[in-house]
């Protein structure tokens, strides 16, 4: 475990990534202590069952590890607003999810004594529980300040993730490569499910996951010989 052991975490983001990553640090033992509101009430109630809904002010006040799960465009804003309320809390942990972002953007809450780690697991999340089984077959790019890298790690470790350490400077250019191959692979998929459904292929969104899933296995077992 990490630090004194079991962790208050609290998530602030209730999209796709936010309660997955609740629920997976629940299963490691922590507890979690509140998510903010989202759009999908009943999907967040299903992967965090019972867990308060609060204002994000709140959320922070009762943690002592704050997940920020929100779009890359709200980060900074989040943060910065956060640390005006005067919020954050000295030692407290701070780690975000968003692949393009080392830990600069979390600058605002290190002023005030917080610790901050970026943590991103490279799944393309869905929101629910299938989301958990993903993790434990994953990497976690993780970023962090020398002293605490072994708490980002950590972390990662417990989300089921194997760790990848990566710098602050090559955070962008990371974030660039996981965007490139995301926004690559649904446009693919999108063209090729319209045209097996034009073909007459019912649900062909399944039909393609078996034959997407052994190509990318045998293309990726190619670029790592190479």
């Amino acid at each position: 475990m990490i630090r004194s052991g079991r962790l208050g975490v609290g998530i602030i983001g209730a999209g796709r990534v936010g309660p997955v990553i609740g629920a997976a640090l629940g299963g490691a033992g922590h507890a979690v202590t509140g998510i903010t509101a989202g759009s999908d009430p009943d999907r967040v109630e299903a992967v965090l069952p019972g867990v308060p809904v609060l204002p994000a002010d709140e959320v922070v006040r009762r943690s002592e590890l704050v997940v920020l799960a929100v779009p890359h465009a709200e980060l900074p804003a989040l943060v910065e607003g956060l640390a005006e309320l005067g919020a954050w809390q000295v030692g407290q942990l701070v780690l975000h999810t968003d692949p393009s972002y080392g830990v600069d953007v979390l600058a605002p809450a290190s002023a005030r004594g917080a610790i901050p780690l970026a943590v991103h697991p490279a799944i393309a999340f869905t929101g629910t529980s299938i989301d958990l089984r993903q993790l434990r077959d994953s990497y976690a790019a993780v970023t962090a300040p020398g002293a605490v890298l072994p708490i980002a790690q950590a972390l990662a470790v417990e989300l089921g993730c194997e760790p990848v350490v990566v710098s602050e400077e090559a955070r962008s250019a990371y974030g660039e490569a996981i965007a490139t191959a995301t926004e690559f692979s649904a446009s693919l998929l999108r063209q090729s499910s319209e045209l097996l459904a034009a073909a007459g292929v019912e649900e062909p969104g399944r039909y393609l996951s078996t034959l997407v899933h052994s190509t990318v296995d045998r293309a990726l077992q190619g670029l790592d010989a190479s």
